[in-house]
């Protein structure tokens, strides 16, 4: 019998100041059966930091061929191509030609990602940026985690301010290039 996705429900307030967002949201989100809580956690909170009019979680890991977030216009273009972890080279070249902007979020070490890219065939690689957190941090956020959350993202001078479920966590966010 196939196990089925687990649902997590997040009241989130989110208070960008660095782009002047902010929002209250109930999310409901579906974790995959193969899906670690780190890479579930690491999509809400890419979907937060990129937040803006016609974002949404796509299948995911069940997608081959969709990011795990993206930002569709109104026509239904997409805008934004949102990858987290640690997608391969020709995901990056295929959203990178699809939307305006691509980004990555991801919970690995940023040079060894970023050399596993280097010399790769990949679209407009020098606008892609890789987004990374301080040691620690995803792991503490995991351990904070139920199936229902109450969630406040702030983010002022690129610091990234976060309670969930009353745990107190704080991360620099890292900006990466691909050379």
């Amino acid at each position: 019998m196939a196990l089925s996705a687990v649902i997590h429900t997040f009241d989130v307030q989110l208070a960008d100041v660095d782009r002047g967002v902010y929002e209250d949201e109930t999310l409901r989100v579906a974790r995959h059966p193969s899906e670690t809580d780190a890479n579930m956690i690491l999509r809400v909170l890419a979907s937060r930091l990129e937040f803006e009019e016609g974002i949404a979680f796509t299948e995911g890991i069940s997608s081959t061929d969709e990011p795990a977030v993206l930002v569709r216009d109104r026509t239904g273009r997409v805008t934004a191509w949102i990858e987290v972890g640690a997608p391969a080279a020709e995901r990056l070249h295929y959203g990178s030609k699809l939307a305006d902007r691509t980004v990555v979020y991801t919970h690995r070490e940023p040079g060894k990602l970023l050399a596993s890219w280097a010399g790769k065939r990949i679209h407009r690689a020098g606008d892609i940026v890789l987004y990374t957190f301080d040691p620690g941090f995803l792991d503490g956020a995991v351990a904070a985690l139920a199936r229902r959350n109450t969630m406040t993202v702030s983010v002022t001078e690129r610091q990234l301010y976060l309670e969930l479920n009353g745990t107190a966590l704080s991360s620099a966010i890292g900006e990466h290039r691909i050379e």
